[in-house]
């Protein structure tokens, strides 16, 4: 085989299809076939030999063939914890056909022992040992181990190849400008995978990304992929203005979205330039609305503030907020699911990624729970039903009774996207939103294509499902009635819908059956916990004083909250 002329098949393996984040209905009906595009894996190409032939995959979208197992010389794979089971499988054929496997990415970087298997492990950020992997390679090593010492500055990061992403399939593409996140989430691997002080690409280089992107004719959702665009401030502020400057002299060929932290809500000014630039959309942690859990995992930027009316001063500026929130906290009382519900209802936010609590490989949590020996063995790998942290977490022995813990969330889960509920906070989101503006000139090629996905939306949630009807229609009449700019974003949350309500009877049911087969004893550290707090035999009352939430009171002490009963779900 030659090493100057290599045929490289690049895999994107596939999310579970029980993921939170996989949205295939809410792309069926948009007629794509998949939320976002593999970044990662297409960055790893700019880094590869001019010379070499690539070939991509990406198994959201599309199937594996034989005959490219066969064509390859190398099979290079990237893949995140949620993709684990898939990518075993995708080593797995390769190694059928002896071709030789390299694998990237953050979950082989965590955890490097669940993939002794592969010839070539590249663990970190690859743009400073993408170099030293090619000169083993070219070498005739066909086994080896390459890590990152640091983390690169990004001004060395290639663009992306875009050239080889079937864009028509997907329903946003990603771009990055910066790497790491100020902040020390216990919880949290993205200042163990890419630091807590953030790198940034230069102007020029995303721009440079959008204009590839423009001149493959691509117009419409661009997700800035950062683990916090706002990271920086001094350096995102000067960039959102010139990305401002670039859209308005493209004619605003995109639409943007983001990760950011609260703290947004904290400048006008943050806020403004997003607005003119283009931003309609962010996600960001909130985790939970208790001050004391929030102080004891280090999320010290959510305290302090009124929650509610942050998110509110982001909607009004005309940026919509997707949240976070994590059960299964050891700081967390009995009354967590009644306040998480509460705050989420006051905050108007329709789309919440509930999650269980998930030690992640390599993080502060994890070592803190396996130094106190809770963590569970194994701990790195997911079973291959699971996807997420939706479905999988607690990987470690809870403080709380675990079937507490499975009640609170899965009743969390029945309220927020019960259809009264989760239509009834598109509608008051729809009254406060302030969208931006679209021009005309890019409304109009869509036109067709939009109408079409709201007939598909308006059969399937404003006719066939009876339960939905009457809350999908009321929340749209409302929309026209107080807010019609609106409207477009209120179609986008049903959209959404058609993907979150099979998903929450399937955590339901998942749920359900997990609940019944926890141990009729709890773990030795869950009863000490209870021992601590109970005010008598078999009590589960809460002595402390009532947690300060932020932006939503709490009863100062309260039982669990029902959640036995068939009627509270959906």
């Amino acid at each position: 085989m030659s090493t100057t002329d290599v045929n490289v098949l690049l895999v994107f393996p596939r999310f579970n299809s029980n993921s939170f984040w996989n949205y295939r209905e809410t792309c069926e009906v948009a007629g794509r076939r998949y939320s976002a595009a593999p970044l990662g894996l297409i960055t790893v190409a700019a880094l590869l030999p001019a010379e070499w032939s690539l070939k991509l995959i990406d198994r959201n979208i599309e199937e594996l063939p034989e005959s490219d197992l066969d064509w390859a010389d190398l099979v290079m794979i990237g893949g995140m914890l949620p993709q684990q089971a898939d990518t075993k499988r995708v080593i797995a054929l390769a190694h059928d056909r002896r071709k030789p496997v390299v694998l990237g990415g953050p979950d082989v970087t965590c955890s490097p022992t669940v993939y002794e298997e592969v010839e070539f492990r590249i663990l970190g950020e690859v743009e400073d040992i993408m170099a030293d992997f090619l000169a083993a390679w070219r070498r005739g090593d066909r086994r080896g181990v390459f890590v990152a010492e640091d983390y690169p500055s990004l001004h060395g990061s290639p663009q992306p190849r875009f050239d080889l992403l079937k864009l028509q399939h997907y329903m946003h593409v990603g771009v990055q400008f910066s790497r790491g996140c100020p902040f020390d989430c216990e919880f949290c691997n993205v200042i163990e995978l890419n630091g807590r002080r953030p790198r940034f690409k230069t102007n020029e280089q995303i721009f440079g990304e959008l204009e590839a992107l423009h001149g493959l004719g691509y117009r419409g959702h661009v997700d800035f992929v950062d683990d916090n665009l706002i990271g920086n401030p001094r350096i995102a502020r000067p960039f959102l203005q010139a990305l401002g400057d670039w859209s308005e002299e493209h004619g605003r060929p995109f639409v943007f979205s983001a990760e950011t932290s609260l703290n947004l809500a904290d400048s006008d000014e943050m806020l403004a330039l997003m607005r003119r630039s283009g931003f309609f959309a962010v996600f960001t942690g909130i985790e939970t609305p208790d001050t004391q859990t929030l102080l004891s995992v280090g999320k010290r930027q959510n305290t302090g503030r009124d929650i509610v009316e942050s998110i509110h001063k982001i909607y009004r500026s005309g940026i919509y907020v997707n949240a976070g929130f994590i059960i299964g906290f050891d700081a967390e009382t009995d009354s967590v699911a009644e306040a998480m519900t509460r705050c989420i209802e006051a905050m108007a936010v329709p789309v919440c990624m509930v999650g269980l609590l998930y030690a992640l490989p390599n993080t502060r949590l994890s070592r803190r729970l396996h130094a106190e020996g809770r963590l569970h063995a194994d701990s790195d790998r997911l079973d291959t039903t699971d996807a997420d942290q939706c479905t999988s977490g607690l990987n470690f022995d809870t403080l709380r009774f675990r079937t507490d813990i499975l009640r609170d969330y899965q009743g969390v889960l029945a309220s927020i996207y019960h259809p009264r509920s989760f239509f009834d906070r598109v509608r008051r989101t729809a009254r406060i939103l302030d969208p931006v503006p679209q021009r005309l000139s890019n409304v109009l090629p869509r036109l067709w294509r939009d109408v079409r996905s709201f007939l598909r939306i308006s059969w399937r949630l404003g006719i066939r499902d009876r339960e939905v009807r009457g809350p999908y229609w009321r929340a749209l009449g409302d929309c026209l009635a107080h807010n019609p700019p609106a409207f477009g974003t209120a179609v986008a949350f049903a959209a959404l819908y058609l993907h979150l309500k099979p998903f929450a009877a399937f955590m339901n049911d998942r749920l359900s059956e997990q609940v019944e087969a926890q141990p009729r004893l709890e773990p030795a550290p869950a009863l000490l916990y209870r021992q601590a707090n109970a005010s008598g035999p078999g009590s589960t009352r809460i002595l402390r004083p009532g947690p300060v939430v932020n932006g939503c009171k709490e009863p100062s002490c309260t039982q669990s909250p029902g959640m036995d009963s068939d009627d509270d779900l959906p």
